[in-house]
């Protein structure tokens, strides 16, 4: 199915995705009077730019633990030094997957690897990101991975692979 992903902030770079690929990229009323009949409109508050490259992603997913929101009373709700609490692989991969969503929520599509920890290994291959060296770019073609961002700099929506993996509320 085709979606234009239109930014409301500047719709001068609207995107067009089919599947998991960028069919098209433009000004909106260009991509709505060639796709507009047979596809869905999407539309953000913000700029849609290119997904965010982290390379730190390393150091964050293995060596920190990201505390179970139930655990918000004990631990808090910010990354704490692997050592704070007993990592079995369970609690690895729960700590990877809440620590990629905390990195797809500031727009992150792509990382930096490899990663050595089989269950942080896993976690970052099924949320889908990139891992290598930066973020792909905005071509049609190219893999649909990219942020729409607010004023403020803030993420409003992130795509990985043409599927929404972070809106904000």
């Amino acid at each position: 199915m085709l979606t234009i992903h239109r930014p409301l902030a500047d719709d001068s770079v609207s995107v067009v995705t089919e599947g998991g690929r960028i069919a098209a990229l433009g000004p909106y009323a260009g991509l709505y009077a060639a796709h507009g009949d047979r596809a869905r409109v999407r539309e953000w508050a913000g700029t849609l730019t290119a997904g965010r490259y982290e390379p730190d992603a390393v150091r964050l997913l293995e060596t920190f633990y990201w505390p179970d929101p139930r655990e918000a009373d004990e631990l808090g709700t910010e990354p704490l030094p692997a050592g704070s609490a007993p990592m079995t692989d369970a609690r690895w991969g729960g700590s990877a997957r809440r620590g990629l969503q905390r990195m797809l929520g500031r727009g992150v599509t792509a990382v930096a690897g490899p990663f050595t920890r089989p269950p942080v290994r896993t976690a970052v291959q099924r949320s889908g990101v990139l891992v290598g060296p930066g973020a792909p770019a905005l071509a049609p073609g190219a893999r649909a991975d990219f942020t729409v961002l607010a004023g403020d700099g803030s993420c409003v929506v992130t795509v990985v692979g043409g599927r929404l993996v972070y809106r904000s509320a």
